[in-house]
C-alpha cells in the first residue's frame, strides 16, 4: 500500500530547495543570481550551463556586466519556477565553484 502523497508537496520541495541556494534570488517566477569573474571564467561558466541548460530543456539568459556575469532563469511569462530551473540553479553553483577555484 502506498502513502498517500500530500497536496502541495512539490511547492514546499520548490521553496526547500530554494533556501539552499544561497545567493539566488526569486523574482516572481524567475530566478537570478550575479556572480564575480573575469573574462575567461565567465566563457568557462557560460559553456557549462549551455551544456547543462540543453540537457535540461531550459534557456537560461547570461549576461555581461561591469566584471559580473548575470544569470536568469524562468520565462517572465511562465507560471511558477519548475524544478528543472531549480535543479539547473544548483548545477551553476557547482561550476561556478569549479571554475574560480573554491573548494566545496
Amino acid at each position: 500500500m502506498r502513502a498517500r502523497r500530500r497536496r502541495g508537496t512539490r511547492s514546499d520541495y520548490l521553496t526547500d530547495a530554494l533556501a539552499l541556494l544561497s545567493g539566488w534570488e526569486r523574482d516572481g517566477v524567475q530566478l537570478k543570481r550575479e556572480l564575480v569573474c573575469d573574462e575567461s571564467q565567465h566563457a568557462a561558466l557560460t559553456e557549462r550551463i549551455k551544456v547543462a541548460a540543453d540537457t535540461l530543456r531550459i534557456r537560461p539568459t547570461i549576461r555581461r556586466l561591469d566584471g559580473h556575469t548575470q544569470i536568469c532563469l524562468g520565462d517572465r511569462d511562465g507560471e511558477a519556477i519548475t524544478d528543472g530551473e531549480v535543479t539547473l540553479a544548483a548545477r551553476i553553483e557547482d561550476f561556478y565553484r569549479t571554475v574560480i577555484g573554491t573548494p566545496q
